[in-house]
């Protein structure tokens, strides 16, 4: 079955940066089209915040919720198949639980599609 695990949250202050890891078991550029991460505050529906699809035959495009634009990247390690988050001047609206996904097959948006495999995800917190 598909393992997904991801790392590296923690709580840091307004203006730091975290980068969060992903660790799957399959390896990432055969098994899935599409990967992101996600993230749901207390009270909130759970977000896309940025995902990467693609391969390498048709190239890849990332995509990001405008609201973090220009302060996190996506990217991902095919070798070592971990899927990451760089989040830098990171802001108390950032915290939040954050959840890898991946979808195995090919759509026209990674941003709004279904996903089918999660992580359990990371809690990042922020305080100002």
């Amino acid at each position: 079955r598909v393992q997904m695990v991801e790392s590296g949250g923690g709580s840091v202050q307004a203006g730091g940066s975290l980068r969060l890891s992903c660790t799957t078991n399959r390896p990432t550029e055969s098994s899935f089209y599409c990967m992101g991460w996600f993230r749901q505050a207390p009270g909130k529906e759970r977000e896309a915040v940025a995902t990467l699809g693609g391969d390498t035959r048709t190239g890849y495009t990332d995509s990001y919720t405008d609201s973090v634009k220009g302060r996190f990247t996506i990217s991902k390690d095919a070798m070592k198949n971990i899927l990451y988050l760089q989040m830098d001047r990171l802001k108390p609206e950032d915290t939040a639980m954050y959840y890898c996904a991946a979808a195995p097959f090919w759509a026209p948006d990674c941003f709004t599609r279904q996903y089918l495999f999660w992580g359990q995800g990371t809690q990042v917190t922020i305080s100002s």
